[in-house]
């Protein structure tokens, strides 16, 4: 099994002449260009979205996917599938316990709801995916630390979310026990993502926020 990162919370992951795509979302906006030059006219069996965030399913590029691979199936979480449906991209729906072949690569759905951002944002759905070849089972999580099955070699964790906490991380990691760890959603450590923390602050903390990293010195 062979497991790459395009951007954020997006993989490719390959086995034998079988390749799928998880979570192409709007943080990860190379992800065709990028797709195209690793498979070197390869094609796709399957996109899979975990969940209707921007971050995991960005309609515009799962369209650009669909129509570069259009033997490809497009399998999303009941949420995403509606996102993309809006926009005119037709998916399957994607539901925990669903157990897909897809050539050599063999999927299991598991979990069912995103982590918990704060009491005042509903929670949505989201699917993690046990991805299994002859030689190793890597787990993508999603957005959640609440599923944790089985032996797994790779663990593809959620470094940094607006949900997550390093104290949860790390349980998470110890409670699964894999053999590596796969950094992943990670974008929101770049500067230029910072808003999205401070819009939280903002919006749910009912207050105004100055930025002094970007606006400068405050006074009063």
């Amino acid at each position: 099994m062979r497991v790459t990162s395009l951007g954020h919370s997006c993989l490719l992951v390959e086995e034998g002449g079988s390749r799928l795509l998880v979570d192409p979302g709007a943080f990860s906006p190379d992800v065709p260009g990028r797709l195209a030059a690793l498979l070197d006219g390869a094609a796709l069996d399957a996109v899979l979205v975990t969940h209707t965030h921007a971050d995991h399913c960005d309609p515009a590029t799962v369209r650009a996917l669909a129509d570069a691979h259009p033997a490809a199936r497009l399998l999303a979480e009941a949420g995403a599938q509606e996102t993309l449906a809006a926009e005119g991209v037709t998916a399957e729906t994607l539901a925990v316990a669903d157990r897909l072949d897809l050539g050599d690569l063999h999927v299991t759905a598991v979990g069912g709801r995103h982590a918990l951002i704060h009491a005042d944002v509903p929670r949505v759905g989201n699917v993690g995916l046990v991805v299994r070849g002859d030689r190793a089972t890597l787990f993508h999580p999603g957005d959640s630390y609440e599923a944790t099955p089985g032996s797994v070699d790779a663990l593809a964790v959620p470094l940094n979310a607006p949900w997550a906490a390093v104290k949860e991380t790390v349980e998470f990691v110890r409670t699964v026990e894999p053999r590596v760890v796969l950094p992943v959603h990670d974008a929101l450590l770049r500067e230029e993502r910072r808003e999205v923390y401070l819009g939280h602050v903002r919006r749910l903390g009912r207050a105004a926020v100055h930025d002094l990293a970007t606006e400068g010195p405050w006074s009063a």
